[in-house]
């Protein structure tokens, strides 16, 4: 059987407040082109379809679309939910949903029960774990700790007893948790519970093949559990990854040989460092100036005024703009003298962190703010 792991879609999810759904419905397109050119079976969607519980119309309106296609292609398809989705909200239909050959798992009540299918080697069994926060399974279920171990533990002595009843078929899990071996980016939302949160590759044993969601970079943790990773890059982090999913072959003997088919990349991601003017004047940058840019300005001095401007005449889809270190040495001591005003003050203040001091307009500014601070603004007056 011939599989197609992803996961971590977020679809409205956008990157520092750049509009993404293009570039996420880009995505959509690819996934389904895959499917056809490579005869997929399977297509296992490991959670996190949308970015948060109440997606925008958008989102929903390109999720309706992608579910339509996926049912209307040659391909089964198995979805979870995961931490950033509201389970309810992505689980409505999910029983309708099964006549057409979508299979949406979201509840806890549903673990356990399995999607049935079958080759010309015979079955394959499909579990689909939602995302599981111990706190809200804990009482259900009698968990005896508050852990995400203790309840995917719980989850796999489900599925375990299921598949006792099935020998012989071979058997693929989803899940959505943070495994042990996979490494996080600053994109993934945090889902330790009093501190806990990983999970180890044990928790899986007995299962021919896990496809795992969560985690936005694609690893592989062993040759049968594997973290498709995110289709697009959703943090600067990920700027070095390469986006894409599993196509994964399925032996009559439960063994799963895997290879990564990278997705499209609309737009790249790129980290740039150095003063300012060599920024905008470097030749080897030349094939960042399409990318989403984060800059980090190392110039000596006062920050250059207009930075984030100037750097956009080279670099229009700069996102993110920082600084190397604060202009100031922080070489003296910060030391309010008596008799000095609070306007004085301030004007050391912006001298001291900025490194220049402040203009005409900039200190009557200052001046104002200090005068609407001051209960009597003839207070402020040197003794």
């Amino acid at each position: 059987m011939r599989i197609l792991h992803t996961s971590d879609w977020h679809l409205g999810r956008s990157l520092h407040r750049a509009d993404l759904l293009g570039h996420q419905a880009a995505y959509v397109d690819h996934l389904l082109e895959v499917v056809e050119a490579e005869e997929v079976d399977l297509v296992v969607v490991a959670g996190d379809v949308f970015d948060r519980a109440l997606p925008p119309v958008d989102a929903v309106a390109l999720a309706d679309d992608t579910l339509a296609r996926l049912a209307a292609s040659r391909a089964t398809v198995v979805i979870s939910s995961g931490n950033h989705d509201s389970a309810r909200r992505l689980g409505f239909g999910s029983r309708v949903m099964d006549a057409a050959g979508l299979h949406v798992r979201t509840r806890p009540e549903d673990v356990g029960r399995a999607v049935e299918l079958a080759d010309a080697h015979g079955p394959v069994v499909v579990h689909a774990l939602p995302y599981l926060d111990p706190d809200a399974v804990r009482g259900a279920w009698g968990l005896t700790g508050r852990s995400h171990e203790v309840a995917l533990d719980a989850a796999m002595t489900r599925v375990r007893a299921d598949l006792a009843g099935r020998p012989g078929a071979r058997s693929v899990v989803l899940a959505h948790a943070f495994v042990a071996g996979g490494r996080p980016s600053d994109s993934e939302r945090d889902i330790a519970v009093g501190g806990i949160s990983v999970v180890p590759t044990s928790v899986f044993d007995g299962v021919d093949h896990v496809a795992l969601g969560h985690l936005h970079g694609a690893h592989t943790l062993t040759e049968r559990i594997r973290y498709s990773g995110s289709p697009l890059a959703y943090s600067f982090s990920e700027a070095g990854h390469t986006k894409g999913s599993w196509l994964v072959d399925l032996a009559a003997d439960g063994s799963s040989t895997a290879t990564f088919v990278p997705a499209p990349v609309p737009r790249p991601l790129a980290r740039i460092r150095g003063d300012l003017a060599d920024l905008l004047a470097d030749p080897d940058l030349a094939g960042h100036e399409g990318s989403w840019v984060e800059a980090t300005l190392t110039d000596a001095g006062p920050r250059p005024a207009g930075a984030m401007e100037r750097l956009r005449t080279r670099f229009p889809h700069a996102l993110v703009l920082a600084f190397d270190a604060p202009a100031s040495t922080g070489s003296r001591p910060r030391v309010v003298r008596p008799g000095r005003s609070a306007h004085d003050v301030t004007l050391d203040f912006v001298a001291d962190v900025r490194g220049l001091g402040a203009d005409d307009a900039e200190a009557a500014l200052l001046a104002s703010a200090c005068d609407a601070c001051a209960e009597d603004p003839t207070q402020d007056v040197p003794a």
